[in-house]
């Protein structure tokens, strides 16, 4: 399975692709500096250079040919401004998106933010509350593909431990944390589940094994 992640370099794409690798898949994270190249092969993954802030959808399907699903990680980072996080958490969410329905792509799996959702009442900093905004108008732009497998991935808090393999995977939990590897064992179950396609799913820490939790998702009680 040929899986190909916007934001490659990213701290959860990393742990990602190395899963990816692990178990046999072909992952391959789209970066937008060279230097990134070597971390990316480190963890098993093919990097492809692109700017997905100034790059076309044409351009970006050309790199998803051949792939089995697209994974969108890519952030502005913490240390950005309000307007890179429409520019990256929303517009270049849309742009993979539109890039997968042109090379043909149709399981999608997007990175959002538990508290994404338009209307919801979000902290008093401005930058952070553009950041919810753009993750929850990206959300509803890849809902909107009817061509698409989507499945959006609504993490709480993130954080940096080893991961316990153990969380709580539903379409609403309580708000809590979750470490960044336990992420990514999400994503790299839920790409093999087609069964959570069209489905928005907060992750917490919780009391589940990542397959318990996945099936559970998916439908599969037993």
């Amino acid at each position: 399975m040929r899986t190909v992640i916007a934001g490659g370099h990213g701290q959860i794409a990393l742990k990602l692709e190395r899963l990816l690798a692990e178990r046999g898949d072909r992952p391959a994270g789209i970066i937008r500096r060279p230097e990134q190249a070597a971390d990316l092969a480190d963890a098993g993954a093919e990097p492809l250079l692109l700017d997905l802030e100034s790059a076309t959808a044409p351009e970006l399907a050309g790199l998803l040919e051949g792939a089995d699903a697209v994974v969108f990680a890519a952030g502005a980072g913490p240390g950005s401004g309000a307007a890179r996080k429409n520019t990256v958490d929303r517009d270049a969410a849309v742009l993979l998106a539109d890039a997968a329905e042109l090379a043909g792509v149709r399981r999608y799996l997007i990175i959002s933010s538990m508290g994404a959702d338009a209307g919801a009442e979000h902290a008093a900093d401005p930058v952070f509350e553009t950041y919810l905004r753009a993750k929850g108008a990206a959300d509803d732009a890849v809902r909107a593909r009817t061509t698409l497998d989507w499945t959006v991935l609504r993490p709480g808090r993130l954080t940096d431990g080893p991961g316990t393999g153990l969380v709580r995977l539903a379409p609403s939990v309580a708000r809590g944390a979750v470490d960044r590897a336990d992420v990514a064992a999400v994503l790299a179950a839920l790409l093999h589940e087609p069964g959570t396609a069209g489905q928005t799913l907060e992750l917490v820490a919780g009391n589940a094994t990542v397959e318990e939790a996945v099936a559970a998702a998916a439908g599969h009680n037993g």
